[in-house]
């Protein structure tokens, strides 16, 4: 790595320059959300969410668990601004909070289906577009 005074360049492995480095409060919020998200019901959630917005009941029955505990996650992620809600009469409607959120998703499952062996290359434009998460074929 080589350093200018105010940038950080790397001479390697980096397709783009970041011009400051994160905040404190960044950092922590950063890491706040990446634990939220480390959860498997959690994640599970969200990326059902990508697909649509859905009630508590949908979203257990989707995944098999109690709408109690659906609940519970919901509102940790609600609370974090990952997860958006609709209220239509008595009954609640969730969605994927922003584009940052599909791109977390979308980017963990992408890395973690590489390191089984089920992404054959690394460029997915697609995905920039907002095109959905497609495992390769084995």
């Amino acid at each position: 790595m080589s350093r200018r005074p105010g940038l950080r360049t790397y001479d390697s492995c980096v397709a783009t320059q970041i011009e400051r480095e994160p905040t404190a409060e960044e950092l922590d919020l950063a890491v706040e959300m990446l634990k939220l998200l480390a959860d498997r019901t959690r994640l599970q959630i969200v990326w059902a969410l990508l697909h649509g917005e859905h009630s508590v009941n949908e979203l257990a029955q989707h995944l098999g668990v109690n709408a109690a505990g659906v609940s519970q996650h919901l509102a940790k992620l609600r609370l974090a601004r990952l997860v958006t809600v609709r209220r239509e009469g008595t009954k609640a409607f969730y969605a994927a909070g922003s584009a940052h959120v599909r791109k977390l998703a979308e980017q963990a499952l992408f890395h973690a289906d590489h390191l089984t062996g089920g992404v054959v290359h690394h460029d997915h434009s697609d995905h920039a577009a907002g095109a959905p998460y497609e495992r390769a074929s084995r």
